[in-house]
């Protein structure tokens, strides 16, 4: 993308400006393919609270999270507890935009945190077997869920309180 290219942005990059007022860029570190999911997910929700309101309104700010325009700033070293939300959101976009599908946890690990992501996937996991414990979240092995300590590679899936 050119300079040229979408809205200005400030000198630090961390901003955008659209008629004068100043917005949060996305994470520049997210992989080009995981944010065009995360933002045509955003656009869906976006139509969606047209139509259904403030029913809906949480699609929008799971994106928003995922994407690092709300919550802890993407470029300061975040809280155990602030990356644990972005994490859940980026799985509940991703899962939302794939809605018969799945998603890795390394997928939510390169969103969250870029280049790094290999250093967080622990912990990613442990969100989802956190998540998965409060029903929002099935973490799946050969498509059958399992329990905390799996070993092996998971796929994470929708749990029975998932909201859609």
């Amino acid at each position: 993308m050119s300079e040229d290219d979408g809205p200005q942005r400030t000198p630090d990059g961390r901003h955008i400006v659209v008629n004068g007022r100043r917005w949060r860029a996305s994470d520049p570190g997210i992989p080009e393919k995981l944010r065009a999911e995360l933002v045509a997910e955003l656009m869906d929700a976006r139509r969606l609270v047209r139509t259904e309101g403030d029913a809906v309104r949480h699609r929008v700010q799971d994106a928003k999270v995922a994407l690092g325009e709300r919550g802890e700033p993407w470029w300061e070293e975040p809280s155990e507890a602030g990356r644990a939300e972005r994490v859940a959101a980026a799985f509940r976009a991703l899962l939302r935009h794939r809605p018969e599908g799945t998603t890795c946890p390394s997928e939510a690990a390169r969103i969250v945190g870029g280049e790094g992501w290999r250093a967080l996937s622990a912990s990613v996991r442990e969100n989802a077997f956190d998540l998965a414990d409060a029903g929002e979240l099935t973490v799946l092995q050969k498509g059958e869920p399992v329990e905390r300590g799996a070993k092996g590679p998971v796929r994470i899936g929708r749990g029975d309180r998932f909201r859609a």
